[in-house]
């Protein structure tokens, strides 16, 4: 069966490349634009990754990496974190909050796929 992952990401063309990717690698990738959105859509879809972008309107990557991970329902779903502002702090706090791996973008489409692969073999 088809390992499962839920793309959290405000920009259309990042969101339509992880998904686009994902799927040629026979994964189910399932898109959520707005991060209001990534816990209730985490519940229904049932993902084994969750890929989260960290700077988005609303809501923060962080912020919903803390919620997920305080759910006894979702605590246990990798999450790979994904920014274009990475400070010199900031994997540190995010990791802290409960990310499984944090890739800043730019991002190598090959990099990407080897951190989706290694915590989806891992979970």
């Amino acid at each position: 069966m088809a390992k499962r992952v839920l793309v959290v990401e405000d920009n259309e063309l990042n969101l339509k490349l992880f998904c686009d990717l994902l799927r040629a690698h026979e994964y189910v990738a399932e898109p959520v634009r707005d991060g209001r959105e990534a816990v209730a859509r985490a519940r229904d879809f049932q993902p084994d990754l969750i890929v989260m972008d960290i700077q988005m309107p609303h809501v923060t990557g962080y912020d919903l990496i803390l919620e997920l991970k305080a759910d006894d329902e979702l605590k246990g779903i990798p999450v790979m974190a994904v920014t274009a502002y990475a400070g010199r702090d900031d994997e540190e706090r995010i990791r802290a909050a409960g990310a499984s791996a944090y890739v800043s973008k730019p991002i190598g489409l090959q990099r990407f796929m080897d951190t989706v692969q290694g915590l989806v073999a891992a979970n």
